[in-house]
């Protein structure tokens, strides 16, 4: 049978359905917007997005009738959205397309047959009315542009405050401080005592790193289960071997030229004991003039509290240290809950002793473990001395009966040291728990959130100084110290920088702890503190170098990936209580920004030794904060300490009249509700104190809303943690992001130089070693993923390197 033509009677009663649908997707997205914006407008919001919704509305009414005019109104309304996008946002491409892209898109539906046409209307739009629509938009952008000129401006970003980008200083020779290693190989985390992370390797550099291939790919162990496990090693590069660890402690010895697997320490540890199954390195020291097993070691500090002494050729564990090769993190501590202790950063070793400190997990109960600081001798592991801040001119072991101080600030960090002054220096955090610090004592306060300089032969405190006054929001300090020598006109200033969460960074005297830049004491809202807490009056601020903290936030700088999100952010920002800095976390949200996750976090700086360079990789997000009564909470199920730690968004804080709720401040659809950049990668002219560059750090591709990738390789500006290096061929390699990359950066503009996917999240800190055999230099990541950052799990460690020359 022939096929029957669709006559015009058929299409007709074909394209009221259309339209009617499409006129029903307009209702439905007017009716959150006049609701909403209705509430925001009483909150004393924009004004835009009710009269928005009503135009919606309206234009979704008239198009269900088949009016032409609904069509008109809602191109009426797109046009007088551009010049108000412009106002707010001025040309920034993604704060626009958060207000432009989905009302365009939607707009598109008038395209659709049928939908712009009915009894008022039975022709075509006219190639001349599109031109005049076109006109009307450029129209309305140029209105907008001028709009943003004389409009309310953007507050300037204390990144820029210092006076704005500057030339970048030209290398010197002999930088001041040496590493002892031999060149090309890696002996600390930070790769020297001082944790500048800076490598004399110059093979690899802007010209010819966009040949860089994958040399080897490993997987360290089982892959995590959730990543319960994260792998987050540095591997240290000794003798023509890499040792690295996994983030259930085995230790490995790789071959650097092939990846092979020399040997593996299997640490035994029990995989569910801890949410700290973190290793984020291991620490070498070779006994002097030592010979025979265990004359060259291996440290490893477990998540079940031990520290293990290796043969570095064998692997085996040294007999003579401790009690079969491993000493007791417990001992001393008195009564300690299993897995609420941990050791996740490297050890540090200087002058023949092992330095460390624990992390507790946060938040769970008022008397947590001890924070005390020890070191033990690296022969026989014996405790050399302990610095406990209840008791801080006693270095021994408690006597029998007696423990460490309990609940005292903790320090998980990476140390730092200068042998040459005999100092160790200790990042520490807040005294348990984080959010309510009512019964936080003298000692606490004195030492939380704070850096230490400690004798490295007794001890003895020779210095402290804190970031943080009476902490209570977990800014505790994750960034390792970093010692630089800065040449000026005048002779060399030995300093030491101090990044924080805060984004905020201090330059000290790493001799006295005297501040080399500016620091001043700045008032700070006492407004909503709960019953019984103390807040400090004043807290440090660094104005004498840049700040990574951004500028204060307001109701404008609300991001979304639609319109509907992004109001559903500024509703939010408006009813959280925000008075600047450091809110106090009260009985009512507050809005805490930069979050707990930084500014600035453990992945610290890297220091360009030849220019005075320092990279900062940063973040700019927030949370939600507030206390909840102790009856309320144990209602929601929050009366039990347990293992989950901060990361699931409430905190139990036994044995203080609050529970805690800590969020990251996301709209319903996952995403950050501040604009983007979220991460930043900048550079600072020691020199001068003055950002040299600053770069949005990482694409779109593997974020998305609730979390699926968006595959957009378009720079965004993702979170990161993790950390840099910089190398004398005059690149910065870093990976930290969202987005599943290795970057080489150039180090005197920012310009991005070369980028390889990973197989999986690198929340890692890169290093560099050379190869004698090939001639070739390495750059080695590990992949493990991070759970909090929703980047994918993974066990590898990955090498790259220039193809072999014939």
């Amino acid at each position: 049978m022939a096929a029957v033509a669709p006559t015009a009677e058929s299409r007709g009663a074909a394209r009221p359905i259309v339209r009617r649908i499409f006129a029903a997707c307009l209702v439905v997205v007017a009716l959150p917007l006049c609701l909403g914006g209705a509430y925001l407008l009483f909150l004393g919001g924009s004004p835009y997005y009710v009269l928005a919704g009503l135009a919606t509305l309206a234009s979704g009414v008239l198009t269900w009738r088949g009016d032409r005019r609904g069509a008109l109104l809602y191109a009426a309304l797109l046009v007088v959205t551009v010049p108000w996008a412009i106002w707010e946002a001025g040309f920034d491409g993604w704060a626009l397309a958060a207000r432009l892209f989905a009302p365009a898109v939607l707009g598109l539906g008038f395209l659709l047959p049928g939908v712009s046409r009915g009894p008022s209307a039975e022709r075509r739009p006219t190639f001349r009315t599109a031109l005049r629509c076109a006109a009307a938009l450029a129209v309305a952008a140029l209105l907008g542009a001028m709009m943003h000129a004389i409009g309310p401006g953007e507050l300037p970003d204390p990144l820029y405050q210092t006076g704005g980008p500057v030339a970048v200083p030209p290398p010197l020779p002999a930088a001041q401080i040496a590493n002892a290693a031999p060149a090309g190989e890696w002996h600390n985390y930070g790769n020297d005592p001082a944790g500048s992370r800076f490598s004399e390797l110059a093979q690899i550099n802007a010209g010819n790193v966009k040949d860089l291939q994958v040399a080897w790919t490993i997987e360290a162990g089982t892959r995590p289960a959730k990543a319960v496990a994260w792998l987050q090693t540095t591997p240290l590069m000794v003798d023509d071997t890499l040792y690295l660890c996994t983030g259930a402690n085995d230790v490995l010895a790789v071959d650097p030229e092939t990846g092979r697997l020399r040997w593996r320490y299997e640490a035994g540890v029990d995989r569910a004991i801890s949410s700290h199954m973190v290793c984020r390195g291991v620490a070498y020291y070779a006994v002097p003039n030592a010979a025979g097993p265990c004359a060259k070691r291996i440290f490893t500090n477990t998540s079940d509290a031990r520290l293990i002494a290796l043969d570095a050729l064998t692997g085996r564990p040294c007999g003579g240290f401790g009690v079969g090769g491993a000493a007791d993190l417990t001992a001393g501590m008195g009564a300690v809950k299993r897995g609420y202790y941990a050791v996740t950063s490297a050890p540090t070793i200087v002058r023949s002793k092992i330095i460390l400190g624990g992390a507790v997990t946060d938040g769970q109960y008022w008397g947590e473990p001890s924070g005390v600081i020890r070191a033990f001798d690296a022969v026989t592991g014996k405790l050399a001395w302990a610095f406990d801040m209840g008791r801080p001119h006693e270095h021994g072991e408690p006597p029998a009966g007696q423990h460490y101080t309990e609940a005292t600030p903790n320090s998980w960090a990476p140390m730092s040291a200068d042998p040459a002054l005999g100092l160790v220096y200790v990042p520490t955090g807040n005294a348990t728990p984080d959010y309510y610090g009512a019964q936080r004592r003298p000692f606490d306060d004195a030492y939380s959130s704070s850096v230490i300089a400690l004798d490295v032969d007794s001890g003895e405190v020779r210095w402290s100084f804190q970031t943080v006054h009476h902490d209570l929001w977990d800014y505790d300090v994750a960034a390792q110290p970093t010692l630089v020598d800065i040449r000026r006109a005048n002779g060399v200033e030995h300093a030491l920088l101090q990044p924080t969460k805060r984004g905020e960074i201090f330059l000290l005297d790493r001799a006295t702890g005297r501040p080399l830049a500016p620091v001043e004491e700045k008032p700070v809202s006492q407004s909503g503190a709960a019953p019984g807490e103390h807040p400090a009056k004043t807290q440090p601020f660094s104005p004498g170098m840049p700040s990574f903290s951004g500028a204060l936030w307001r109701e404008r700088d609300m991001w979304g990936l639609t319109p509907l999100d992004q109001l559903w952010c500024r509703i939010q920002f408006r009813k959280l209580r925000y008075e600047g800095r450091m809110n106090l976390p009260g009985l009512d949200p507050s809005l805490t920004e930069p979050g707990f996750m930084g500014g600035i976090d453990w992945g610290g700086v890297s220091v360009d030794r030849d220019r005075d360079l320092m990279i900062v990789n940063s973040n700019r997000m927030g949370n939600v904060n507030r206390l909840v009564p102790r009856r309320q909470a144990d209602a929601m199920g929050l009366s039990k300490a347990s293992l989950r730690g901060e990361s699931a968004g409430a905190v139990p804080q036994m044995g203080t009249p609050f529970a805690a709720t800590a969020t990251p401040f996301l709209s319903p659809l996952g995403a950050p509700c501040n604009e983007p950049p979220f991460g930043l990668i900048s550079a600072v002219d020691l020199r001068t104190r003055r950002v040299v560059w600053s770069r949005p750090l990482g694409t779109a591709q593997d974020s998305g809303p609730r979390g699926l990738a968006s595959m957009l390789p378009i720079t965004m500006g993702v979170p990161n943690v993790g950390g840099s290096i910089v190398t004398r061929g005059g690149l910065v390699f870093i990976a930290a992001t969202q987005e599943r990359a290795i970057r080489a950066i150039d180090v005197r503009d920012g310009t991005l130089r070369w980028k390889a996917r990973l197989p999986a999240g690198g929340q890692a800190t890169p290093m560099t070693f050379w190869s004698p055999r090939s001639q070739r230099q390495f750059i080695v990541i590990a992949a493990g993923g991070h759970a909090y950052y929703g980047t994918k799990p993974g066990n590898y460690i990955v090498a790259f390197a220039l193809p072999r020359q014939p």
